[in-house]
C-alpha cells in the first residue's frame, strides 16, 4: 500500500494544478477527534497531499510521526511530513528521517524551525547539529530517494537582513536538492508575484505553492506577523474591521476575500494553492468549493 503513494515532485510534474492541505500535531484528545474529523472531510475532496506540521524544538516529534503514519495506513491521502532542524544533532535527524522511511513516507517539507518557546528568540544551533535549511535537505537527501519541499517566505524570512539575502539563500535551499516549495502564508497576491519574479531572476524554476489561509475571525490579523513573518494589509485590515461588530459578516467577508486571492493566483499561473486548516477544515473546504470550476477545468 505504501509503495503506491506518489511523491509530491512527480504530482507536480503532471502540471496539473495542487491542491493541498496542512494539519497541526494535536495536543488533547479533542483535538485528535477534531484532526481526524478534518482529515475525512478533505479526503473526499481528493487532494494532491496533505501536510504535518512540527513543533518548535520537536516538541510534537513522535505525534507527527504517528499522524503521517496513520494517515497512510488507514487512508488514500498522500502525506508530506514537516520537518525541522532545532534542537536534534545529525545522528539524531538521521534516525528520524529512517522512522519516515519506516512508515512509508517518501516525502518531507525540511524547514530550519523556530527555538522552542519563543519563537522570535535568538536562532542557537545544536552543537552537533546544522545551521541552515539547506543542511538539511542535503542531509535528508543522502538518507534516500526522498521528496523534499521546503520553505519560501513572501515578504522574506523574519531572520533575514534584507529581501535580496533571503532569495539568494531561498535559491541555495533549491540547488542542493530541493524538490518544491511551499510559502509562508501571505494575503496580497502581489507578495507570491514578486517572490516568484526573484527566484525566477536568480534562475531557479522551482514550483512554489502558495500558502493560503482564509481570515475567519479578527483575531488572525492581530496574531498574522508572528503567522507569516509579515504585517497584515492595512487596506485588508480596514474592510475587516468596518465589518468587526458581526463575526459572521467577518467570516464571510474571509472566505471571499480567500477565494478572490486563490483565483486570482491561479490565474496567473501558481502551481496550486496549499490550505492551512488549523485542524478545521470547513473554511478552506468552501474556499476550495469556490475555485471547484477551476480545479475541474484543470483535471
Amino acid at each position: 500500500m505504501t509503495s503506491a503513494r506518489p511523491t509530491i515532485r512527480e504530482l507536480l510534474a503532471t502540471g496539473e494544478r495542487s491542491f493541498s492541505f496542512e494539519f497541526l500535531p494535536p495536543r488533547t484528545e479533542q483535538g485528535v477527534a477534531n484532526l481526524w474529523r478534518a482529515i475525512r472531510e478533505v479526503e473526499a475532496l481528493h487532494p494532491t497531499f496533505v501536510s504535518v506540521t512540527y513543533g518548535a524544538g520537536g516538541s510534537t516529534r513522535d505525534t507527527t510521526v504517528d499522524i503521517v503514519e496513520r494517515v497512510v495506513t488507514d487512508t488514500t491521502l498522500t502525506p508530506v511530513a514537516h520537518f525541522t532542524a532545532v534542537n536534534h544533532s545529525l545522528a539524531e535527524l538521521r534516525q528520524l528521517v529512517g522512522r519516515f522511511a519506516s512508515v512509508g513516507v517518501k516525502n518531507i517539507l525540511a524547514l530550519r524551525g523556530d527555538p522552542p518557546g519563543d519563537p522570535t528568540g535568538a536562532w542557537v544551533r545544536h552543537p552537533q547539529g546544522v545551521e541552515y535549511a539547506g543542511e538539511l535537505v542535503e542531509l535528508i537527501r543522502s538518507c534516500g530517494d526522498f521528496c523534499v519541499g521546503v520553505a519560501a517566505f513572501p515578504y522574506k524570512h523574519p531572520r533575514s537582513p534584507d529581501v535580496e539575502t533571503d532569495t539568494r539563500r531561498f535559491v541555495e535551499k533549491c540547488r542542493v536538492g530541493a524538490d518544491y516549495a511551499i510559502t509562508q502564508m501571505f494575503f496580497r497576491a502581489e507578495d507570491y508575484f514578486r517572490l516568484r519574479d526573484r527566484v525566477a531572476a536568480q534562475g531557479c524554476d522551482i514550483p512554489i505553492l502558495p500558502g493560503i489561509m482564509p481570515v475567519t475571525q479578527l483575531s488572525t490579523i492581530e496574531r498574522s506577523e508572528k503567522l507569516s513573518g509579515a504585517p497584515f494589509p492595512a487596506d485588508l485590515a480596514e474592510r475587516f474591521h468596518a465589518v468587526g461588530a458581526d463575526p459572521e459578516a467577518v467570516r464571510a467577508l474571509g472566505i471571499e476575500h480567500c477565494a478572490e486571492l486563490c483565483q486570482e493566483l491561479l490565474d496567473e499561473g501558481a502551481p496550486g494553492i496549499h490550505f492551512v486548516t488549523m485542524n478545521r477544515s470547513t473554511a478552506t473546504r468552501e474556499v476550495f468549493g469556490l475555485l471547484g470550476a477551476t480545479r475541474a477545468a484543470a483535471v
